[in-house]
């Protein structure tokens, strides 16, 4: 992890951001408090991820992002007080998502531009489409949220299809292309001492 860059920093009651030696993080995102971030997770510009909101106790619940995921541009995570946010290996956070805890985002899902999540649980291999909203819910294993869609109740997941083939291939190529620009972009400030 850089101290020099200011975008990584404490939290008022002194938590400070652990980060993999393998991630990337661009310079333009802000990341606050109790974070923790894995293995060659990249995190784009203009993200923020911030974990300063303390219990009754005095005590700051963790963000956890694992091994792999992309959180690309502008994303937002943060979490209410006591409650924390843990987002599963491999996840792919796109453009302009809202994950707000608690909240669970379990392995391989994939969330697509400016979805909204709270207080939510999203089982594996769960794919949100363009500008869903999902609020309060848990949205099984393999199930598709379409863009737009907004959840508040299990009816409305009852009646969702599987995630698709088709879907799965974007996903891939999205890992793919989140994963060498994490490398590349070490590899560049590397060669220039950024």
């Amino acid at each position: 992890m850089n101290l020099k860059i200011s975008n990584i920093r404490f939290n008022p009651q002194g938590d400070l951001p652990e980060i993999a030696s393998t991630a990337f993080i661009d310079p333009s995102a802000q990341i606050i408090g109790n974070i923790h971030i894995g293995p060659d997770v990249y995190v784009g510009p203009n993200a923020v991820i911030r974990a300063d909101e303390p219990d009754d106790a005095g005590r700051v619940s963790p963000v956890v992002i694992e091994e792999k995921c992309n959180i690309q541009d502008g994303v937002i995570i943060h979490a209410l007080k006591g409650t924390s946010v843990r987002i599963g290996a491999r996840t792919s956070i796109s453009h302009g998502c809202i994950i707000h805890g608690p909240c669970v985002i379990s392995p391989d899902c994939f969330l697509g531009f400016r979805a909204v999540i709270f207080n939510s649980t999203l089982e594996e291999f769960v794919w949100v489409g363009v500008g869903a909203i999902i609020l309060e819910s848990q949205i099984p294993s393999h199930v598709l949220i379409p863009a737009g869609l907004i959840v508040s109740s299990h009816d409305q997941i009852n009646h969702q299809r599987i995630v698709r083939e088709e879907e799965l291939k974007f996903q891939k190529e999205v890992f793919e292309t989140n994963q060498w620009l994490k490398k590349n972009y070490q590899i560049f400030f590397q060669k220039h001492k950024i």
